[in-house]
């Protein structure tokens, strides 16, 4: 039966270009739902810019512009990278919509209407020469917990401290430039606590990861706090139903545009979104966000959806925080890099494959290294996926008149059966957002193709001339087994699937994996991939080091609208999982060659011959081994460990060992009859 699947993203805030932190969760999202494609469910994505709040007022006055026409720019230079970082939403629409609004006001009012609005009068800060209550971002004045000069009213650019901007010391308005007084103002709270049971049922229903739930269950158990939803004139954003002077605070009209997106792509299309939206509804809703968010999507979310009438979510899937060379993203460092200079000199699908290959379900920061980056694209995709094409289409096409063999040889349909029928396993991975565990299944499969290439030695065979039609059914093997290899990939690589798609003649579907391409033309190859060079990495980061175009970039915290960090609450804490132990790829090594290092007591290198290649590594044991009694031996190494560049060389892995060091130390060895590349379970 097709699955009926409707995913969001987060919504980028309309004041500043995507960087390679959003594009994290834009690619996880869009991988996940052009898997779903795949497999046949129909899957929409709707999706929009976050265009209102303070942040967005301030940008525009500063460029001497208005709010709309900010969010109309900055929305055309988001849908230009949406579109060339090869993403796939059915709508990218903006919050700033008259579908929106009136669904905004819709929900509000069910809310209003059911006594779930309060209002309450709180101390706010107000300008007496302007005759206007000052929002956070209209105010600076000391860090109450530092004591900066010129911080604003929510947060310290310094130490990072949260605050009401009544907590300042010697504030000052920025419209006025005069000291601000505080005032008596009625603000509207959403009741919140009076759904602390409902939300504890539903934040444990599976619809949650663990780690998620678990964090959120603190909030519950303290008591949650009602939730003010309103802010003051002047503020960007819909005005509340009669409430003069009071707009819909961003946090709540941001979420309700998910539903006004996919309303606009119902009106456009001519179908009922509200099929998918009504609580009765057997449609699934998926959201892809960051962890600093989840409060607002799992508490705040949930209970204006159960309240109005309206379904919740399936399932909220949470991600962590990016990090470039193991740091927070920085623009003195080259490394707060936007979309656009990515794609200036890069192809986006390096990104996305890099991405892929580290992404899990769980709720842990991802770490961008540029090294490892550069080693495992040119290795994975250049190396061992293309490598299989390029290698053997040149004789189809220059011997066989690019036709591939009339029969597929009977001695090699069971091996493509089991290469098919990995697609269980792939696919499911995908489903459960393990990424990186389906492509170190497919990495398996580009190994086991080439290695039947090196077996068969078509370029030995084509010289004799009796075996020419052994040679055209060696590689017509060879491109069946690219072909299935890019069937998987085509959820990361949409464009070398294209490419791929053109080359071979045929789609990629699951469906046609069922036979193998025989008695098939195909056309002449081209080159569809280039190794990346750390020439292009170095032009990045220089470019971004260079440009200060990108203000109000969410990246540095700047102009951001506020998050859960923002308001005071704890960003879910990283822990362990079982899973990110499963991410160490540990294989049987033979010892081929040892060596000492000149220049280092304690080193040895060792080159280690783990099946389908040899690799580089400087191992620390030295003062245990000599090296002539190391060659030969059997031992186990973590074969996905990034490569470092030391003052002697690359290390490509690390050995396993234990013990207290020195000559106490004990390299691990497999039992006999362990061969090299063998996977350690």
């Amino acid at each position: 039966m097709t699955r009926q699947i409707l995913v969001t993203a987060a919504l980028p805030y309309a004041n500043g270009p995507l960087h390679i932190g959003h594009l994290l969760e834009h690619i996880q999202t869009d991988i996940w739902v052009r898997y779903q494609r795949l497999a046949g469910n129909e899957c929409t994505w709707v999706w929009a810019d976050d265009a209102h709040g303070t942040p967005i007022m301030l940008k525009a006055q500063a460029e001497g512009t208005t709010p709309e026409a900010l969010i109309s720019q900055v929305k055309q230079s988001h849908e230009a990278d949406i579109e060339d970082f090869l993403l796939s939403p059915n709508v990218f629409h903006t919050t700033h919509s008259a579908e929106n609004k009136e669904l905004a006001e819709m929900i509000y009012n069910r809310l209003n209407e059911a006594g779930h609005i309060v209002k309450r009068t709180i101390k706010q800060l107000f300008d007496e020469q302007e005759n206007m209550f000052l929002p956070d971002r209209y105010v600076k004045g000391e860090c109450p917990n530092c004591g900066t000069a010129d911080q604003y009213g929510d947060n310290c650019e310094v130490c990072s401290a949260t605050y009401d901007a009544t907590e300042l010391k010697n504030p000052i308005s920025q419209v006025s430039g005069q000291p601000p007084v505080l005032k008596d103002s009625e603000q509207y709270f959403f009741a919140l606590s009076k759904f602390t049971d409902m939300l504890k049922a539903w934040t444990t229903s599976g619809a949650l990861q663990p780690e998620v739930a678990n964090k959120l269950k603190e909030w519950l158990d303290t008591g949650l706090q009602d939730w003010d939803i309103s802010r003051n004139a002047p503020y960007f954003g819909f005005e509340i139903p009669n409430a003069p002077g009071k707009y819909f605070y961003v946090w709540l009209d941001a979420p309700i545009g998910y539903i006004a997106a996919h309303k606009y792509l119902g009106d456009q299309n001519g179908f009922d979104f509200m099929e998918t939206w009504k609580a009765d509804s057997d449609h699934e809703v998926y959201h892809f966000i960051g962890k600093d968010i989840a409060n607002f999507h799992c508490l705040f979310w949930p209970a204006m959806l159960e309240n109005a009438g309206l379904r919740k979510p399936t399932g909220v899937f949470c991600h962590g925080f990016l990090t470039v060379d193991g740091a927070k993203m920085s623009k003195s460092r080259g490394t707060s890099i936007t979309a656009r200079t990515w794609l200036d000199h890069m192809s986006p699908e390096y990104l996305r494959y890099y991405f892929a290959a580290k992404l899990s379900s769980a709720v842990t920061d991802l770490n961008l290294n540029l090294d490892d980056f550069v080693t495992r694209v040119n290795a994975d995709l250049v190396g061992k996926v293309v490598n299989i094409a390029s290698r053997c289409a040149g004789f189809i096409t220059k011997k066989f008149d690019g036709q591939l063999s009339e029969t597929y040889p009977a001695s090699e349909r069971d091996h493509y059966d089991q290469m098919v029928s990995a697609q269980k396993v792939i696919l499911d991975y995908y489903e459960q957002r393990e990424f990186g565990k389906a492509m170190r299944e497919i990495m398996l499969l580009a190994e086991q193709a080439n290695t039947y290439i090196n077996d068969a030695e078509p370029w030995v065979k084509i010289k004799n001339p009796e075996l020419q039609t052994e040679v055209q059914e060696i590689c017509t093997v060879g491109l069946n087994y690219f072909r299935v290899i890019m069937t998987f990939l085509s959820p990361v690589l949409p464009e070398l699937a294209k490419k791929t798609e053109a080359f071979l003649n045929t789609e990629l579907t699951l469906a046609s994996l069922q036979q193998p391409l025989v008695s098939h033309g195909i056309n002449k190859y081209k080159p569809m991939m280039m190794r990346v060079e750390d020439k292009q990495v170095q032009a990045v980061l220089e470019a971004t080091k260079a440009s200060s175009s990108d203000s109000g970039n969410a990246a540095d915290g700047s102009g951001a609208k506020p998050t859960a960090i923002d308001l005071g609450l704890d960003p879910l804490m990283d822990t362990i999982q079982i899973d990110d132990f499963a991410k160490l790829d540990f294989r049987i090594a033979e010892i081929v060659d040892a060596q000492p290092v000149e220049g280092a007591d304690k080193l040895l290198q060792l080159t280690l011959d783990i099946g389908f290649e040899q690799r580089n590594v400087f191992a620390g044991i030295k003062s245990a081994y000599s090296p002539a009694d190391l060659v030969g031996r059997k031992t186990i190494m973590v074969a996905n460990l990034a490569p470092r560049k030391m003052r002697f060389g690359l290390s490509e892995g690390m050995v396993m060992a234990a013990g207290p060091g020195g000559s106490d130390l004990y390299l691990l060895s497999p039992d006999d009859g362990a061969k090299p590349g063998m996977r350690v379970k």
